[in-house]
């Protein structure tokens, strides 16, 4: 099988087990299916792995810099994007906190639909892709740097996940306060997996590289994949939740 066939089910069952084992200890089962549908169709979203890839090859690029280093590099940086989107989280669930049920349903199928087209057509959703590109080529490779970027990165991906993160924040700004942050930060947890699978399971920053090159080229599959997911959790949202 190929490697990174492995690597994205790998991030699928880890995802699984991980929404599983938290989501009944807090007595959640419910929401098992909307968030397994919504964070894994997001984790394994192309546009994270082009930026990724883009990282990765920066660093492969710096001279005399150890392992030790890269991993460190490589975890503020995702750090860094866990943080920022969990903040957005917050923000999200604020904001959608009076919005009906019904609607992220709505807005599943329509981005679903969106998340299709725009895959099967190869159109990238990367916001700023050419500014992104200059920014982590001439980033310094620093841990302080890196988190910046990361934080900076953030943003540039809002156009590819904002629909399932606002799905998500709908769904839990229902729930009790204690619980939505938890299940906030669990979300945010499998976004980042494969970056963090894709930096500590692979040999070498060059292998890494590659396998995350590799992801990137089924770019049109792994988005029909998330998209239609979208649209069968919208629907099961719409008519059973």
């Amino acid at each position: 099988m190929k490697d990174e066939i492995k690597a994205l089910l790998l991030i699928i069952s880890l995802s699984f087990g991980l929404t599983v084992v938290v989501l009944s200890l807090v007595h959640l089962q419910s929401m098992i299916f909307p968030l397994i549908s919504l964070a894994v169709s997001d984790s394994i979203n192309p546009c994270t792995f082009v930026i990724y890839t883009m990282f990765l090859i920066a660093l492969s690029l710096k001279e005399s810099i150890s392992r030790r280093r890269i991993y460190a590099i490589g975890l503020a940086f995702v750090i860094a994007i866990y943080i920022s989107y969990y903040l957005l989280g917050v923000g999200l669930v604020v904001f959608t906190k009076s919005i009906p049920t019904w609607i992220a349903g709505i807005v599943s199928i329509i981005f679903g639909g969106y998340t299709v087209i725009t895959g099967y057509l190869e159109k990238s959703r990367v916001a700023g892709k050419k500014k992104v590109r200059k920014s982590i080529f001439r980033q310094e490779a620093s841990i302080l740097g890196a988190f910046a970027l990361g934080v900076m990165v953030s943003f540039t991906l809002l156009p590819c996940s904002a629909g399932s993160y606002l799905i998500y924040a709908i769904l839990i700004s229902k729930i009790g306060r204690a619980l939505t942050w938890i299940l906030l930060g669990l979300y945010n947890i499998i976004f980042i997996l494969p970056l963090l699978i894709i930096l500590f399971t692979v040999g070498s920053i060059t292998e890494s590289k590659s396998l995350s090159q590799k992801i990137v080229q089924r770019s049109r599959e792994l988005s029909i994949l998330a998209g239609s997911a979208l649209i069968i959790l919208g629907i099961y949202v719409l008519f059973f939740y």
